[in-house]
């Protein structure tokens, strides 16, 4: 099915090389909510072998960012503060974040997201973040 707002986001994606340099996929973008998934690998773990807490914080705040910049078509979004609490160790084969749209306004869109390790079906919630997304100006013709 064609998803001319998934297209858009996964295009958005690719032009960020902090994104591509972890692996992050978008996979669900729809108006108020985003779903990025990031591939474990070696490269993102820590001393104990869980996934780094920054790698984690990156899914968190860029699925939150995803969300709130979906209630603003064409319009560039960024972050502008967000609180993130690590529930457990990230350990698993994908991490999967999921984000929604608790309320938006002309200068603020708030959000929250859950963070999920996941091994095979399974999915362990290993943290919860929300925060504040900003539109950036009018809107621009590229969506940027």
């Amino acid at each position: 099915m064609n998803n001319p707002l998934l297209d858009r986001g996964q295009q958005v994606l690719r032009q960020q090389p902090f994104s591509m340099l972890l692996g992050a996929e978008l996979t669900v973008f729809e108006p108020g909510c985003a779903e990025l998934r990031l591939p474990v690998r070696n490269e993102l773990k820590q001393q104990h072998g869980f996934v780094h807490g920054g790698a984690v914080s990156y899914l968190a705040d860029n699925a939150l960012t995803y969300a709130g910049g979906s209630v603003v078509p064409g319009h560039g979004v960024v972050t502008s503060e967000f609180k993130i609490n690590y529930l457990r160790p990230a350990i698993g084969d994908a991490l999967v974040a999921r984000a929604s749209v608790l309320y938006a306004g002309k200068t603020q869109i708030v959000c929250r997201c859950d963070v999920f390790a996941v091994t095979g079906a399974e999915e362990k919630l290993c943290a919860t973040a929300q925060g504040t997304i900003a539109p950036l100006g009018a809107p621009s013709p590229s969506g940027n």
